[in-house]
């Protein structure tokens, strides 16, 4: 499973501070970066693999909102999916 999460931010380069920041936070609710992608100066996307869902949703449910304000987030849609 793996995890696709886009971002609107106010800044890239507060946003990228305070993402690098949580990387061990993320790894600890089961998620592995895979790759993270600068759309425009106002939006980000992210590619995690999934090794813990539930404790995935609990992160995104949770801390993951803690980060958001930290990172300047105004806006996250996360998409769990799988290979087809």
């Amino acid at each position: 499973m793996q995890l696709i999460l886009h971002y609107q931010i106010a800044d890239y380069d507060s946003f990228r501070r305070a993402f690098d920041a949580a990387a061990e936070e993320r790894g600890r609710h089961g998620l592995s970066l895979l790759q993270l992608w600068r759309e425009d100066a106002g939006n980000a996307w992210a590619l995690f693999t999934v090794t813990d869902a539930k404790a995935a949703k609990d992160w995104l449910g949770g801390n993951a909102q803690v980060f958001n304000s930290l990172a300047g987030v105004s806006s996250a849609k996360a998409h769990f999916v799988e290979t087809a």
